[in-house]
């Protein structure tokens, strides 16, 4: 692992610690996140004395308001590693990637995912891992049941129905719980040619397609009872896919990192495209985890030192291997594409170029985000109203944007 010669010296003279909060990727609540980040600390500080790293790691459901309120309380960390930067960059708050990372590494970033972390063309958000999700299904009960992969909408509702009626415990588990409600959703949407936002970037939350999409899912997985037995408004991505790998879900929208979870179990996992109303979707949800670096401590050029070191391939491969996720550089993409040992992870390599990201270069995104993650659950609910709910999201949404 080596370390580019970016940065600069110690800006007070002394030793500096950086402080470093991330986000857990262990599916099963385990430290293996925590384990990987002090051993890239550790290994960092061995070669670059003076430079301590005091890592953080906190879930996915807390990390993006833990992070928010140590920058309110003005205790910004000097990185951080969570769901969207754009509006921290908009506040002024964000070192521009070129005043942290070295040029080789700013160059090895795959150039969809570094324009997506752009506000203003300017690039504040370092993507860190990503991935594409596929429709999963459970190999072993689709093969009892004589069921073949579905293709369309309707091809889920039978397929659904055909499982409950083997006792199957969750036909197809729907979750749109807090954790990450906002991907689900966003599947959903682009499912039925739909979306977030329209092509020239304006939020379309309520549009025609986005209340079809959940007025299906309400009046057929939802009210036919295909769901399972915990609603989807309360049931997490976490809880969701553990109880694939244990057997219990027919189908589930999944990401690569559940391949692993589910083989440890023993199950054989099918993966299709998410199928739309009438065929496959047309484009296929990828996503970017972002890293950053707060201007507060005046550190940027320790954080260039840090982060440099950590985007090295063997980083980078470590923890794509790590949860089954795809890296986020062009040498280590090319090392994964070339790599046998990968190649259940070569489909959803293939997908991400032509795949549609959240909109995180809007400096609204998070507030939008937690928006969704709070109110679209009750939208499939026995009492739920899909138009009501997305034109209230979408109405919070155009609010927070023309705010900007």
């Amino acid at each position: 692992m080596t370390v580019a010669l970016a940065g600069c010296s110690n800006s007070d003279g002394g030793d500096v610690t950086l402080t470093f909060v991330a986000a857990d990727y262990d599916p099963e609540g385990g430290d293996s996140t925590q384990r990987y980040w002090d051993g890239v600390a550790k290994a960092f500080e061995a070669e670059n004395k003076g430079i301590k790293v005091d890592v953080t790691i906190h879930d996915w459901k807390d990390v993006d308001r833990e992070v928010a309120e140590m920058v309110e309380a003005g205790r910004a960390p000097d990185i951080a590693q969570i769901g969207a930067y754009a509006d921290y960059a908009a506040d002024g708050k964000l070192y521009s990637v070129d005043e942290m990372l070295s040029i080789p590494v700013q160059a090895n970033m795959l150039a969809p995912l570094a324009e997506a972390g752009e506000v203003g063309r300017v690039q504040y958000g370092i993507p860190f891992v990503a991935s594409t999700r596929l429709l999963f299904y459970n190999e072993k009960l689709f093969t009892q049941a004589g069921l073949e992969p579905p293709k369309t909408w309707d091809g889920i509702e039978n397929a659904a129905k055909a499982l409950k009626a083997r006792g199957v415990k969750y036909p197809f588990a729907l979750p749109l719980g807090n954790e990450e409600a906002q991907a689900e959703t966003m599947m959903w949407m682009l499912s039925n040619g739909g979306g977030y936002t329209d092509s020239v970037g304006t939020y379309t939350i309520d549009s025609e397609q986005n209340v079809e999409a959940f007025s299906w899912l309400k009046d057929t997985l939802v009210g036919e009872g295909l769901t399972g037995p915990v609603a989807p408004a309360k049931l997490d991505r976490k809880p969701a896919f553990t109880a694939f790998a244990n057997g219990e879900v027919g189908m589930l929208n999944g990401h690569p990192s559940l391949l692993q979870q589910a083989g440890k179990k023993g199950v054989k996992v099918g993966m299709v495209p998410l199928p739309g109303p009438k065929g496959k979707a047309r484009s296929s949800m990828g996503v970017a985890d972002w890293m950053m670096g707060f201007k507060q401590n005046g550190h940027a050029g320790q954080i260039g030192k840090f982060l440099d070191f950590a985007y090295s391939d063997e980083n980078v491969l470590k923890f794509a291997d790590e949860y089954d996720l795809l890296p986020v550089t062009v040498s280590a993409s090319e090392a994964m594409s070339a790599d046998p040992a990968h190649k259940n992870l070569w489909p959803f390599l293939d997908a991400l170029p032509e795949s549609t990201l959240y909109p995180v270069g809007k400096t609204s995104w998070a507030k939008v985000s937690e928006s969704v993650k709070k109110q679209i659950g009750t939208a499939v609910g026995p009492d739920g109203d899909p138009t009501g709910t997305l034109t209230a999201i979408g109405r919070e949404a155009s609010a927070l944007e023309n705010a900007e």
